[in-house]
């Protein structure tokens, strides 16, 4: 292997992926077990986590899947314990799961006080739970690596004009919860920048996902690429992250939105 593709070798390493069985988390899961790493599979169904995790393992990759509440801190415990116990250590985690209430589109001024507390709690206190269990780990590693998945949204205000006509929106709930998790994210990087813990978030926008039509043309015509995202696309900003490639990097917002941010 040459120096350079150690840089980016992800062979072995303990990765926790939460919401690994949503949209995105499908593809890191399968990403990182491609890689070689140990993948631990975290959602709240268990016999789907269970059977994930099984069809990821082979050609020396190892698997859990977990079924955990990551709203409840002794669930976390519960968690970094059985992971701990499996496997030795944790490299890293994926803080990647996330809540749409079925009122998540309701607007402002009728958005109800439960779901706005129930997706902070998901989007928001659920990573502070993570990060804090798992970093006691690593701490004791002397490293590790934590990511947290935000948004543009967390970033710059929606444009609503997008939503015009269809049945989607953008709550203020998700963007609070997105920006808090992005300070949250330097402000943990900071923290613990001189103890081994590199903590970044990647920023994914407009991940296609059988959106209806006229939210596409929308969506397409606001983009500076024209089009919305793959979600192959968003994977190897994680791949990157996870590696020795971005062994000087931390307290990054790592931002995969076609550019939307530019204007």
């Amino acid at each position: 292997m040459s120096s350079m593709e150690k840089l980016f070798d992800l062979e072995g390493k303990v990765v926790i992926i939460t919401g690994a069985l949503g949209l995105l988390g499908t593809e890191l899961c399968q990403a990182f077990a491609e890689h070689g790493s140990h993948v631990v599979v975290i959602d709240l169904d268990p016999s789907n986590c269970e059977r994930r995790a099984a069809d990821l393992s082979g050609k020396g990759t190892r698997t859990l899947g977990l079924a955990v509440d990551i709203t409840r801190k002794d669930d976390v415990e519960r968690m970094v314990q059985i992971v701990t116990d499996r496997f030795g250590r944790i490299d890293v985690i994926i803080n990647n799961a996330q809540h749409k209430p079925e009122g998540f589109f309701a607007p402002f001024e009728d958005f109800s006080l439960e779901d706005w507390e129930r997706v902070i709690a998901v989007n928001l206190t659920a990573v502070f739970i993570c990060c804090q269990a798992v970093g006691r780990q690593m701490l004791k590693q002397g490293s590790g690596n934590i990511i947290n998945v935000a948004s543009t949204y967390g970033v710059v205000a929606p444009d609503h004009r997008i939503y015009i006509g269809t049945s989607l929106g953008c709550p203020a709930v998700y963007s609070a919860s997105k920006g808090g998790v992005i300070m949250l994210t330097k402000y943990l990087a900071a923290y613990w920048g001189g103890r081994g813990i590199r903590v970044n978030a990647v920023t994914p926008h407009g991940i296609y996902n059988s959106h209806e039509k006229h939210f596409v043309d929308n969506f397409s015509s606001r983009s500076p690429l024209g089009r919305m995202c793959n979600r192959k696309e968003v994977v190897g900003a994680f791949l990157y992250l996870a590696s020795d490639a971005s062994s000087y990097v931390t307290g990054h917002n790592l931002i995969v939105d076609g550019g939307w941010t530019t204007w």
